[in-house]
């Protein structure tokens, strides 16, 4: 496998799940819509960014912009026989939700390397707002080392998906908007972290200010 190419398995499930699964539902069952498609780099690497208010936003986000992207998961869903291997497959890695550790900023600067996106929920966690209020500082740390520019992506509608308490996906309209490359970091120094940091956040809430 070349460096600039994906683990077929991976790729192969990537596109399964893809195209029999979320492409279907986002499209038919959400009504979704999608915004600045063509903003995505179809090859080389990039950090994903966006809000994240749903279990639903990962497969979304990485059928709307049209490749594979690997996403930081929460390291108890790698605990759980058979689910570990299937979110291994689909490009998750675990991550402490105290702080992204080395093991973590590795395995994301190895799925850049072998060709894929990777994607970072910017404030860490789901939100119920679907705003970006606290943002972290993990993707510009990503970006600055692997010097790859991040994209800001805004999911408006997926706070709405399911209801509390309910397993069942609730028929609500889905809206992904796409927002333009920013550079990576110059230095992995703080300032410059959390200058880039606040950059993504603010254009995330702008394309989720413009609604549906």
């Amino acid at each position: 496998m070349g460096r600039n190419r994906e683990p077929f398995a991976s790729l192969l499930l990537y596109h399964a799940f893809k195209w029999s699964v979320v492409s279907p539902m986002f499209n038919c069952y959400f009504r979704g819509q999608v915004y600045g498609a063509e903003n995505v780099p179809q090859e080389g690497p990039v950090v994903v960014v966006s809000n994240h208010a749903s279990y639903f936003d990962p497969p979304i986000l990485s059928c709307c912009v049209r490749r594979p992207v690997a996403y930081m998961a929460k390291e108890e869903l790698f605990k759980v026989p058979v689910l570990k291997q299937a979110i291994e497959l689909y490009g998750a890695y675990p991550v402490k939700r105290e702080a992204a550790d080395r093991s973590t900023i590795r395995a994301a600067l190895n799925y850049l390397e072998a060709g894929w996106a990777t994607g970072v929920f910017l404030q860490g966690t789901r939100t119920p707002d679907e705003r970006i209020t606290e943002p972290k500082l993990g993707a510009a740390l990503i970006a600055a080392k692997a010097k790859a520019p991040l994209l800001p992506v805004s999911l408006w509608g997926t706070s709405q998906i399911l209801a509390e308490g309910s397993a069942m996906p609730r028929l609500v309209p889905v809206t992904v908007r796409i927002g333009e490359l920013i550079d990576p970091p110059s230095s992995t120094d703080r300032p410059e972290l959390e200058s880039i940091t606040q950059r993504c956040a603010a254009q995330i809430n702008a394309l989720y200010d413009l609604g549906r």
